[in-house]
């Protein structure tokens, strides 16, 4: 099992990026609470991991913090909900705004998340009810917390526009839906990182 990994930054894209550790890279997806605590390429990283081993293919997960990644394993546990799921899940609210939507049994905060219908989000509410109780922990990303100007790479408006529907369409969103939310939000010289948080917001 990997459980954690210290190394370079050689290139993100979100929701995924390459971290060079000991000479191997490795291709690490996170989700975008995750994402945005990354520091540009060239720069050490520390994330934690989940290692999953299919027949098909070997998957690496990384989070920025441990209580991240515990709530990415309990919701992996539910029946339905895989780590492609989990990821949209954690990418669209934090694991603290999570726990209050089952808390509050709120299907409609639930369904609003890419890939998550009615039944999924039921289905979360009877299975994660029990497991998040006394659950405890720290927002890891605040929707409102500005992009640091200083990791903003200089890249073209359309660059940035077309990157953040990438990712929105890799967290499972419909390729119209996706244009629509960044077209929603964009304005000149936005980073492809706040295009994505700004758009994410539009669906809270």
């Amino acid at each position: 099992m990997i459980g954690r990994l210290r190394g370079i930054i050689i290139d993100k894209q979100a929701p995924e990026m390459l971290i060079e550790v000991a000479g191997v890279g490795y291709e690490v997806q996170l989700p975008m609470s995750s994402f945005y605590h990354l520091p540009e390429p060239g720069q050490e990283a520390i994330v934690y991991t989940h290692f999953v081993v299919r027949e098909d293919a070997q998957l690496l997960y990384g989070f920025t913090d441990k209580l991240e990644r515990a709530m990415f394993r309990e919701l992996i546990k539910v029946n339905g909900v895989g780590p492609k799921l989990a990821l949209a899940i954690l990418s669209g609210m934090t694991a603290n705004q999570f726990v209050q939507c089952i808390e509050d049994n709120n299907v409609t905060g639930l369904v609003k998340l890419p890939g998550v219908g009615k039944k999924t989000a039921e289905r979360l509410l009877v299975e994660m009810k029990d497991r998040l109780k006394g659950w405890v922990g720290a927002d890891l990303f605040n929707p409102a917390m500005p992009v640091s100007q200083d990791n903003v790479s200089v890249v073209s408006a359309a660059d940035e526009k077309s990157e953040a529907i990438g990712a929105l369409i890799s967290l499972g969103y419909k390729a119209t839906q996706a244009e629509k939310m960044v077209k929603q939000v964009y304005s000149e010289g936005a980073s492809c990182e706040s295009l994505i948080r700004d758009a994410l917001k539009t669906m809270a």
